[in-house]
């Protein structure tokens, strides 16, 4: 898909603590993997604005979604999250080459608002019939009620306060593929950890500085 694309907001729903997932309808000709992410860009307050969100389903068919988190003293973020069914946003993309395709186990290590592509991931490796580890450090992570239900579904659900507690899950999943998403420094440290456990492909999407 080249250019910018005006698609339309099917849904807004609150899925954590400033955060919302905005479902997206797909535009004709769109076809992105659970990992990837999308251009936003909006005029907000008479300014053009743009980021980058990752996409949080497991796949783009009819309908994609992608995870916002805001602050209250954000502009594009804050914007996103008060849109309502039927507004328009322009997106371009899919970019970046972190994707999970279905094929093989996958574990994905996050904080904030990447347990979206987390969910995404986990979600489509449990469809093809694969093994998935969320690996989520903080506290009250976001999309609680589909972790919920991956859990249920035979997947591995861990919220850590330290990723020092997921070597053992890491070195026990030696023949999945590792993902990463989050900000900076939790990237480096959450690589670090990986590699300590003899995880020799680590796929990672850094958001940037906190």
């Amino acid at each position: 898909m080249g250019g910018m694309t005006a698609v339309t907001v099917d849904a807004v729903e609150e899925v954590g603590t400033r955060t919302v997932a905005l479902e997206l309808r797909t535009p004709d000709g769109f076809d992105a993997e659970p990992g990837q992410f999308l251009l936003v860009r909006a005029t907000v307050d008479g300014v053009e604005e743009t980021g980058y969100y990752t996409l949080s389903s497991p796949d783009t068919e009819g309908t994609m979604e992608i995870t916002v988190e805001y602050v209250p003293e954000g502009t594009l973020a804050p914007w996103l999250a008060e849109r309502t069914p039927g507004d328009e946003i322009e997106i371009e993309g899919p970019f970046g080459d972190v994707r999970y395709t279905g094929d093989g186990p996958a574990v994905v290590l996050a904080e904030g608002p990447g347990i979206g592509p987390a969910v995404g991931i986990a979600e489509r490796a449990r469809g093809a019939g694969h093994d998935a580890t969320v690996i989520f450090w903080g506290e009250d992570p976001p999309h609680r009620d589909r972790l919920d239900a991956l859990d249920a579904d035979g997947a591995t659900v861990l919220v850590v306060g330290s990723l020092d507690e997921a070597v053992d899950t890491l070195v026990g999943a030696a023949e999945a593929t590792v993902y990463v998403f989050g900000f900076e420094s939790f990237v480096r440290d959450a690589k670090t950890v990986a590699e300590a456990a003899g995880v020799a492909d680590v796929r990672a999407e850094s958001f940037g500085p906190r």
